[in-house]
């Protein structure tokens, strides 16, 4: 499996926070035998979370893309807004 990991986080995409969610979750999939293909920290802007998962998900260059991070339930969280938009067909539950 070749993974792709997108950590949506504002202060750690500014610089102002060491992210720690991404390389914890890259960690234990290469622990369990996963190939992690790529690791990259965006800021919690809807549009550009969106081009960065319909980017990777046409590249065909990995099996499976995990978002880690957020905001939180707040205003400004759109991860999953943004996930939605990226999708052509929902799969909840899944």
């Amino acid at each position: 499996m070749r993974v792709a990991v997108l950590t949506i986080s504002d202060r750690s995409a500014r610089g102002e926070r060491e992210d720690k969610t991404g390389p914890a979750l890259v960690e234990r999939l290469e622990r369990e035998g996963w190939k992690v293909a790529r690791s990259e920290v965006v800021s919690d802007d809807q549009e550009g979370i969106t081009k960065t998962l319909i980017d990777w998900a046409d590249r065909n260059e990995f099996d499976l893309i995990l978002t880690a991070g957020g905001t939180g339930f707040s205003e400004r969280d759109r991860a999953p807004e943004a996930t939605r938009d990226a999708v052509e067909r929902l799969a909840p539950g899944l």
